[in-house]
């Protein structure tokens, strides 16, 4: 059976798809594509047409780019209003000389029945550790031996209206969603490593509309804070600034500004319309000090609500979403946190931005949780996955280089 699983992440500015393939412990990626979103607004749904509409187009061009159809996704759900508590569970081992993922799925289940799902509904449950007979802090019992399991589960449950209207789009777009995980536990697995499990840390993922803060203990997500602040206030203040268009002020900030003004050249300069008949130039270091203004705001009122969030010593933070790709980015946020805080950097080919950490990162949240469990789900049939494993790879590579970047810089 082919390890193959696709991610969808519904975002204010773009629907996010990424459909990859495990093998030898790497993920590689088969299709990818960001389209343009209406009807949502800080990961929630505001017009459920429009949702559908969008989610639709991100569908037909990655089933394309993929060479056949995408019909069963894990979706991203926004962390904004979740709630975290941790529960107990524990269940006898129905083999004492071999404890397997079925046993393992036996104790969470009954650290579940702790929970109320009156009004919320459960989106994660994360072990903290497995205690057997007498040995304790186990984080994988699979293959030990043991009569009795316990363990701390942190569940995270959401507000059921939200949601339920996400899925009924995703439905409604002709997807069965599989599972369901907090787009910040994407962000965390897209930059996973063994060091910052055994530390805490915080996560910064600036939106377009909002910026989300977590708290990871040993990458398990303990607390989560918003700000209604993202990519969207920097266009704002440069359409006011120049008396320009929203979307023009976007391109200009993208392709233009850098995100310390102090390393832009005077001399550089941007041709701005003003409107249909007269433009104005503008040059780098005016732009970019109207761009670092708002973005040293951003990361200072980010750098309060972590310590709001926890008073424990914060030894990593990482910084993802579409703005943190700005030139000059990482000099602004290691003034602001100092060389704890690093950008998130995507290395594999096809999603090289930042735009799609929550999404690729979800992927392999589902691909863990199932090896906690000790099982295994396929997308895609035998018979889907002989299709695509037909496909040339340099001819995927194309695709994705041709569609993916060319998404990226307006060819």
């Amino acid at each position: 059976m082919s390890d193959i699983y696709a991610g969808i992440d519904l975002g204010s500015d773009s629907v996010k798809i990424i459909v990859c393939e495990k093998i030898d412990q790497k993920y590689h990626v088969l299709a990818c594509t960001s389209k343009p979103s209406s009807g949502i607004k800080n990961g929630f749904i505001s017009d459920m047409k429009s949702a559908v509409s969008s989610c639709k187009s991100a569908i037909k061009e990655a089933s394309e780019m993929l060479g056949m159809k995408i019909t069963k996704v894990i979706a991203c759900v926004p962390p904004e209003n979740c709630t975290m508590d941790i529960v107990i569970g524990e269940a006898d081992v129905e083999d004492s000389e071999n404890i397997t993922g079925a046993d393992v799925s036996n104790v969470i289940a009954s650290a579940l029945k702790n929970v109320d799902f009156d009004s919320e509904e459960l989106v994660t449950a994360m072990p903290i550790n497995f205690n057997i007979d007498d040995e304790s802090s186990v984080s994988d019992p699979k293959g030990m031996k043991g009569k009795h399991m316990n363990a701390r589960v942190v569940v995270s449950t959401t507000p059921k209206e939200p949601l339920y209207k996400m899925l009924e789009v995703l439905k409604l777009a002709g997807l069965e969603t599989i599972d369901i995980c907090y787009s910040s536990y994407g962000d965390y697995y897209s930059i996973k490593d063994s060091k910052y499990d055994e530390l805490v840390g915080a996560v910064i993922n600036i939106g377009e509309e909002s910026t989300n803060i977590s708290i990871f203990n040993r990458g398990i997500q303990i607390k989560n804070g918003f700000i209604p602040m993202g990519s969207k206030n920097v266009d704002k203040d440069l359409t006011y600034v120049y008396k320009c268009k929203l979307s023009d002020s976007r391109i200009m900030k993208e392709k233009f500004a850098v995100a310390v003004a102090s390393y832009a050249d005077v001399s550089e300069e941007w041709t701005l319309k003003v409107d249909s008949e007269a433009s104005k130039e503008v040059n780098q270091l005016s732009v970019s000090k109207v761009v670092e203004a708002r973005v040293r705001e951003l990361l200072e009122v980010a750098k309060n609500e972590i310590k709001n969030l926890t008073n424990r010593e914060i030894r990593y933070i990482i910084i993802t979403g579409g703005l943190s790709e700005m030139a000059g980015f990482q000099y602004l946020v290691e003034q602001e946190f100092g060389f704890i805080a690093k950008i998130c950097n995507l290395n594999e080919m096809g999603i090289r931005h930042n735009r799609f950490s929550s999404c690729y990162g979800v992927i392999q949240y589902f691909h863990d949780k199932l090896d906690l469990r000790g099982k295994t789900y396929n997308m895609f049939s035998d018979e889907d996955v002989e299709k695509i494993q037909k496909v040339d790879a340099s001819e995927i590579t194309d695709i994705i280089n041709n569609k993916v970047l060319g998404h990226f810089f307006g060819d």
